[in-house]
């Protein structure tokens, strides 16, 4: 799957009639609900901000050469769509665009949290790759809870499967969905290692995507966070259990609470972690 091509497909999503719509109405809401909103927060400095580390942060060290790898979180998305595309046509064109679509939404669920109260961690000043400088120029780091990269990273692989599950093709390309999810989880890992993100920030991501699909319980959930850190060699054993153990119990707290408004877990941590 690493050999499909990004471009061709954006390419295809914005030139071919049946995506065109689609496409434009999921990068506009990206645009505007994370770009423009964040912007908007940055200088007016009228909204709330919580500050969300964790201790267990310190845990993870610093690892500026995953930055490659954090930003492939929406390439990967592109790239599961294209194998489908590509291996199965017209069969899932539905399917893909409805998944790009889900794109644009969780940008805007996401965003009906960060409007009521922003959020941001800890983040070394690191300049001396140029994906630091994009980061730090382009990203005023106030969308923290929840984290958007693990939102999309979940739903590319869910909804990978989901398709291929509809298709009757589960068990054939089950190689190709344990490869997309082991790439979420890398991917996941990079976005603390390389300090976008609090651990807290994990459990926000997989509580909004429980509330928003289904199909990510809390069995899902449990396994994704199971798995994080599981052969990380730069992480004590006993770190690496301590900060999964911790994503769970928060992810926990926030699901059990059952609320009918989604937002309302989230917004009430932000608030006890709200800067004075």
């Amino acid at each position: 799957m690493a050999d499909e091509s990004v471009f061709r497909l954006i390419f295809s999503f914005f030139y071919d009639p049946y995506f065109r719509s689609t496409a434009r109405k999921s990068a506009s809401s990206i645009f505007k609900n994370f770009f423009i909103l964040q912007y908007n927060a940055a200088f007016s400095k009228r909204y709330p901000v919580s500050q969300v580390d964790h201790p267990l942060d310190q845990k993870i060290p610093f690892k500026p050469e995953k930055v490659d790898l954090y930003a492939e979180f929406l390439n990967l998305f592109i790239r599961a769509m294209s194998f489908l595309l590509r291996n199965f046509g017209s069969q899932v064109k539905e399917d893909v665009k409805n998944a790009l679509e889900s794109i644009g939404i969780l940008y805007g669920k996401a965003a009906e949290i960060y409007v009521k109260n922003f959020s941001t961690t800890k983040r070394p000043r690191y300049l001396k790759r140029f994906k630091f400088l994009i980061i730090h120029t382009f990203d005023p780091h106030l969308m923290c809870i929840p984290s958007l990269h693990v939102m999309v990273l979940i739903q590319t692989y869910t909804k990978f499967r989901e398709i291929l599950r509809k298709l009757g093709k589960e068990e054939a390309f089950l190689t190709q969905i344990e490869e997309l999810r082991r790439n979420a989880l890398a991917i996941s890992e990079a976005v603390l290692y390389i300090k976008q993100h609090s651990i807290n920030c994990i459990s926000a991501a997989m509580y909004a995507m429980s509330r928003y699909d289904s199909s990510f319980h809390p069995e899902e959930a449990e396994l994704f966070a199971r798995d994080l850190f599981k052969d990380a060699d730069s992480i004590s054993y006993e770190d690496a259990q301590a900060i999964r153990n911790h994503i769970i119990s928060l992810y926990h707290r926030f699901f059990d609470q059952k609320t009918s408004v989604w937002e309302e877990p989230l917004l009430e941590f932000l608030l006890i972690n709200r800067r004075s």
